[in-house]
């Protein structure tokens, strides 16, 4: 009777490991399927292969206990009689544990739509508003996420007063032990507080520079102008340049040739580009000639400027060397390219 029990455990353990190694075989071959035919494949298509792999594991499985003379059907049997009996009985509990977590969504969900429309319309304070809801936001979802948690726990008998005790203890541990954690908390709360920057600011910080999208409890989202996002820890942000708070200078620079008269060009220059005012409303002041900054082998250097609203200096700067260029033309001052003047020595 020994050996023969031995022999069906060495043939039993056989046929689960064909199974076995049958089931690695083809997820495999669907890996290795997938990879390379996922880009022409039909979503549809990869939907049906992944449910495919999905009953052949559930399959084999069954197949497996199956091969050891488990009795599967009793089982389900079983199960779905405990089950039963368990939702009758915790029907009512189950019920109140529904409507505290729906109203807990709804309450937040009317949060989010509510907190969303604060800064919509153009003010002065449109930044500030924006960010303050989004963090008031956040705040919203840690404190109703932890009280619909104790209330359900409290539904399904769990004494609710030592479990919070024992949460204070453990955020004591925690805290000791997670000081980075709270660092980037409090940091936060200084950035919004402080009005270091806002939602919709452009910063510079940690080497990365773009618009500041999100303003957590504990992180800081940047997006820059090639769709890339930085997620920044608020306890990182030791420094960084806050691109939005002043308005900001555009600069040309252009060169005349040595042969223009440099007052007369200053003097047309100042009297045209103001005109720009009119067609492009960022500028604030200027634009204005400065002088003269550079002496170089070919040419006379200038310098423009221009006071424009915060971060539209590129537009007004390529609309700059446009104007100075056309106006230059048109009173026949050169704009030189680089020479180089050669002298030859008379040698007897």
């Amino acid at each position: 009777m020994f050996l023969i029990f031995t022999a069906s455990v060495e043939l039993n353990s056989l046929y689960t490991i064909f199974v076995v190694l049958g089931v690695v075989a083809f997820w495999f071959f669907e890996k290795l399927l997938v990879s390379k035919y996922e880009a022409k494949m039909n979503k549809y298509l990869l939907l049906i292969v992944y449910l495919l792999f999905f009953a052949v594991l559930v399959g084999a499985f069954a197949l497996i206990l199956f091969i050891w003379n488990f009795d599967i059907i009793n089982y389900v049997n079983t199960s779905f009689d405990q089950f039963i009996v368990f939702i009758e009985q915790s029907i009512g509990r189950l019920i109140s544990s529904l409507v505290v977590i729906f109203l807990v969504l709804f309450i937040l969900k009317a949060a989010k739509i509510t907190f969303n429309r604060i800064g919509l319309k153009e003010s002065q304070n449109q930044r500030r508003k924006r960010t303050i809801a989004k963090l008031i936001l956040s705040l919203f979802r840690y404190l109703f996420g932890a009280i619909a948690i104790l209330i359900v726990l409290a539904i399904w008998g769990v004494n609710v007063g030592p479990a919070l005790a024992g949460l204070g203890i453990a955020g004591l541990v925690i805290g000791l032990g997670a000081q980075k954690f709270i660092n980037d908390l409090i940091s936060g709360f200084f950035i919004v507080f402080e009005h270091h920057y806002d939602v919709g600011d452009t910063i510079e910080a940690g080497g990365f520079r773009g618009e500041v999208t999100e303003i957590g409890l504990k992180t800081t989202k940047l997006k820059n102008y090639k769709g890339e996002v930085k997620i920044i820890a608020n306890g990182d942000v030791t420094t960084l340049i806050n691109h939005s708070k002043l308005p900001t200078l555009a600069i040309v620079e252009f060169g005349i040739s040595y042969d223009a008269n440099m007052q007369q060009t200053m003097d047309i220059l100042n009297e045209e580009l103001p005109k720009l005012v009119n067609e492009m409303p960022e500028i604030i002041e200027g634009p204005s000639v400065l002088g003269v900054i550079d002496l170089a082998n070919s040419s006379v250097n200038m310098r423009v400027t221009a006071k424009v609203m915060n971060l539209q200096h590129f537009g007004v700067e390529r609309k700059l060397r446009q104007r100075i260029k056309e106006v230059l033309d048109a009173h026949d001052i050169e704009i030189p390219f680089p020479q180089l003047v050669v002298h030859h020595s008379k040698t007897e």
